[in-house]
């Protein structure tokens, strides 16, 4: 990737999403995307010279992950497109234990030779390590998995399709969006294919293949009068999923309040834009928010970025035990909270739940990046924290024996640490709709889609906007506003939670380039939730003139 490339890329990611993307690979053309790399014998077999080095050299544990990363990001402004990048990267990354601590060491020369020098090179780390590291490494038990694969469950690998077809679909959104009042449009397709095989010393050869695909939008809509503008976000969620997540017949549309539509496993971008723009364009002339208490009605691509931040980073058990701290904070979340039993992270109706098992999602793999296989456990229940997420050499710091399975690298050159699962809100039991709820809401805000936030260093004190904000009165909804953000603390919010509808309602927001990490690390992840109001919460004004 060469310079300027990566500084168009991460600009035109900033603009349109505020967030970093990984520029990690070779360029290289769009056919080599088909390519079906190494097969998986020959993997066993390098796998097994970095294993055997490692233990003959006094290992007492060793894993290798071989990893061939694919990416393709198409960028495209009104009737133009901006860039198309493909990117490969291949290699190895071996781990050992020696001595009690650890040793990491990362080759692209993945051959026999390549790979017993890099063991060799990790054994050396460790035995370095062991100098300065007083405490010894305990992992929790793993069984063996001996040869076995996973792929995520796609109708259609979207690194077959044309980047011609692709090119067509975000042109018609940007044309969708032009023609409804938008003056301009920015659209970008992200896909990327992690082709990860794990060996470990325990017995377990895991081949994986795994896909993720992010549709995105921004559009602008401008008074030329005034100089006065109006931005709206796509309101498409990243997903674990194949071509089929974009392809219009099979759009699954769910109905939200006012004149908004949403999307659950598949999503129209032609759709969504034509409406952005007449969301954009009527924000133009939209009051602004008188500043108060509101019952907040939040539906889920807005309110799993507040489980991103709130409950998904201060539940990771690094930041709780303060060994995550340059990258965002560590988590007021503290052990001595969860060890009375009885901390009320929220209030009885609040269950929140990590997972890498949910399928479409992008936390979904088979096994994690230490052989563990993948599962479901709770985080909060009836309203108490009741664990954390934790790896194999840290759940005995809780008093437990069984690796959550949340360990992951964003590549082979990469160590693999601990990384948020998919963390999710429970539907509520009883048949509830978000016209019931809005039906019963006297005076609130109804917030659709992730806009601004911040949060604090121990993920605490917070406030965040939506892509759009509808004030509710008397239990009807009378029209967008503007300025309009909510302010609180994570265990007051979570204490708040009045209704939460039904599972017709769930749905996931994700979040596909979360950072975490010093050197930083990318991962994807997903939140499910249903629309969920939250009572007397605090509503500021953020407009510069009110």
């Amino acid at each position: 990737m060469k310079r300027r490339d990566f500084t168009f890329l991460a600009g035109a990611a900033a603009g349109m999403m505020a967030t970093p993307i990984p520029m990690m690979g070779n360029a290289i053309c769009e056919q080599q995307l088909l390519n079906p790399g190494m097969d998986v014998a020959a993997k066993k077999v390098l796998a097994d010279v970095a294993l055997n080095t490692a233990k003959g050299l006094g290992a007492t544990y060793a894993d290798a992950r071989i990893g061939r990363y694919l990416n393709q990001y198409v960028f495209t402004r009104e009737d133009k497109v901006q860039n198309t990048v493909n990117t490969e990267s291949f290699g190895v990354g071996i781990r050992v234990i020696t001595r009690g601590t650890w040793g990491f060491a990362s080759t692209h020369d993945v051959t026999p030779d390549g790979i017993k020098k890099a063991t060799e090179l990790a054994i050396a780390v460790a035995i370095a390590n062991s100098k300065i590291q007083t405490d010894e490494v305990v992992l929790s038990p793993v069984q063996g998995h001996g040869d076995i694969s996973w792929k995520t469950p796609i109708e259609k690998n979207a690194m077959e399709v044309p980047v011609s077809e692709k090119v067509d679909m975000l042109l018609s959104a940007n044309a969708g969006a032009l023609e409804n009042g938008a003056n301009y449009v920015s659209s970008a397709l992200f896909l990327v294919n992690e082709q990860k095989y794990f060996a470990s010393t325990e017995g377990s050869y895991i081949d994986q293949d795994i896909h993720r695909i992010w549709p995105t939008l921004r559009i602008t809509a401008v008074d030329k009068g005034t100089g006065k503008f109006k931005n709206r976000q796509g309101l498409g969620a990243p997903v674990g999923m194949g071509y089929e997540y974009v392809m219009p017949d099979k759009s699954e549309e769910i109905k939200g309040g006012a004149d908004v539509v949403l999307y659950r496993n598949r999503y129209n971008i032609i759709e969504d834009a034509i409406a952005g723009a007449k969301q954009a364009k009527a924000m133009l002339t939209a009051p602004s928010i008188d500043p108060g208490k509101y019952d907040l009605v939040l539906e889920p691509n807005h309110l799993g970025l507040t489980i991103h931040e709130s409950v998904g980073h201060p539940l990771e058990l690094d930041r709780v035990l303060g060994y995550e701290a340059n990258y965002a904070g560590t988590s007021f979340a503290t052990l001595d909270k969860w060890k009375t039993g009885n901390f009320n992270y929220g209030n009885e109706l609040v269950n929140l739940v990590a997972d890498k098992t949910q399928a479409h999602t992008l936390g979904n793999v088979g096994y994690d990046d230490e052989g563990v296989k993948c599962k479901e456990w709770d985080l909060v229940r009836n309203g108490i924290l009741v664990n954390y997420q934790a790896i194999r050499d840290q759940v005995h710091m809780i008093d437990q024996k069984e690796s959550h399975g949340c360990c992951y690298s964003q590549s082979w050159n990469d160590v693999q640490f601990q990384r948020m699962p998919n963390v999710s809100l429970e539907p509520g039991t009883e048949p509830y709709s978000v016209a019931d709820m809005i039906k019963d809401t006297e005076k609130g805000v109804y917030f659709v889609g992730r806009g601004s936030y911040s949060i604090d260093q121990q993920r605490y004190n917070f406030q965040f906007g939506g892509t759009l904000a509808y004030e509710i009165k008397d239990g009807a909804i009378t029209g967008l506003i503007n300025d309009a953000a909510y302010q609180s603390n994570t265990q007051e919010f979570w204490n708040s939670c009045a209704k939460i509808c039904d599972k017709n309602d769930y749905r996931t927001f994700g979040s596909f380039f979360d950072g975490k990490g010093q050197p930083s690390q990318v991962s994807a992840v997903s939140h499910g939730c249903s629309t969920t109001r939250f009572n007397g919460v605090n509503v500021i004004n953020t407009g510069r003139n009110i």
